[in-house]
Formats: C-alpha cells, sequence, structure tokens
C-alpha cells in the first residue's frame, strides 16, 4: 500500500485508502475532514468511532445507514432510554457490529450528551480541543494517531461519563471533524475543510 498519494483516473490525488473503493473514495472526497458543529452530527461520528475500534472504518462505513436505523438515527434523547430488552435486539441485529460494551457505551455517551448541554453542549465542547496548528503530512508514515489535544478530549470525556473515547479514537474523531487537518500536503482535498490554509 502507497504511502503517499495515488492520482485518480480523475486526475485527483488522493492517499491509498481512499483511491480505489468508491463508497470510500466518495467518503474522503465529501465528508471526511469537513466541519462538523452540531451535536446531532458530532454524537453519530463518535459513536461511530466507538465502534470502529479495532476494525476497518470502512466496515464502519457500509454499516453506517444500519447503525442510523438501529440508533434512532443517532437521537441522543431517543437512546438514552434504550432498555435491555433494545439491548438485546441490537446484539441480534447482523446489520451493526454487534459488541455489547460499545452498545452499552452508546447508550451511555447518548446520557453524557444531553448533561452536557447545560455546559454549551457536545460539539461545543469537542471543538474546544482544537489546536493552535495542524499536522502536514506528506505520507501516511507522518499522520499521527494521536496528539497532546486528542489526549486531553479523551480524558475530559471521560470525566464527563464518556466510554469509548480513548485518545487514538478522539484524534480520529477530531480528523473526522475537521477539528485537524490531516489530509496529505499532496491531496487535492488539503485545506478544503476552510477551518486550516492548504
Amino acid at each position: 500500500m502507497s504511502t503517499s498519494v495515488i492520482i485518480g483516473d480523475d486526475s485527483l490525488a488522493r492517499p491509498a485508502w481512499a483511491a480505489t473503493d468508491p463508497m470510500m473514495r466518495a467518503y474522503y472526497d465529501t465528508e471526511w475532514g469537513m466541519p462538523v458543529h452540531d451535536e446531532h452530527g458530532v454524537f453519530e461520528r463518535l459513536s461511530l468511532e466507538a465502534f470502529q475500534s479495532g476494525l476497518s472504518w470502512a466496515t464502519i462505513l457500509r454499516k453506517r445507514e444500519n447503525f442510523r436505523t438501529a440508533f434512532s438515527n443517532f437521537n441522543p434523547d431517543i437512546i438514552e432510554a434504550f432498555t435491555e430488552i433494545q439491548v438485546e435486539e441490537l446484539l441480534g441485529n447482523a446489520g451493526i457490529i454487534r459488541n455489547r460494551a460499545k452498545i452499552l457505551a452508546t447508550i451511555k455517551n447518548a446520557k453524557a450528551t444531553i448533561a452536557l448541554r447545560q455546559d454549551g453542549g457536545l460539539a461545543q465542547f469537542v471543538w474546544s480541543f482544537q489546536p493552535e496548528s495542524t499536522p502536514t503530512p506528506r505520507t501516511m508514515d507522518e499522520v499521527p494517531t494521536t496528539s497532546v489535544e486528542s489526549l486531553a478530549l479523551s480524558k475530559a470525556l471521560k470525566k464527563r461519563g464518556f466510554s469509548f473515547v480513548g485518545p487514538t479514537t478522539m484524534f480520529a474523531l477530531m480528523e473526522a471533524l475537521g477539528i485537524v487537518d490531516t489530509h496529505l500536503i499532496d491531496s487535492h482535498r488539503r485545506g478544503s475543510s476552510g477551518i486550516w490554509p492548504a
């Protein structure tokens, strides 16, 4: 797998992980790294990043619509009231990742998200950990997997009652939300978020 950009048949440069699979390419071109500032959007991505832990993002992306259906479109107000009966139903749902700890974490995180509304909300809280600068990787080997800020965000969310929010998972969340820009320098998407210069 190449560690730098690959030029596609459309003459655009992308990293190897987004260069061949049409689904991953579409996600990379239109969604990944674009700013998300609403509670629903941040909660959904936080939930999916937690489910991704130990798995490939492609696996999660293929199941995303199933996750949305199973988890009431990631509405924290509905999820926080899920009962053990609903947990068992989710464990029997082959369309999602059937992991009890991750399912329970999603319910716990919905409750923690609701509690955070008293202090400005989940989106504002997560974005408050935006660093002063962003990485400038030329190859995938230069893309970090954690940062001082992702470690701090992880600790802060755990204090607020969140689960499955380790530093690596939180760095992936920060990448997905546009809080950091880890697009490779030569990628056609570098700087496209408007948050960071190309």
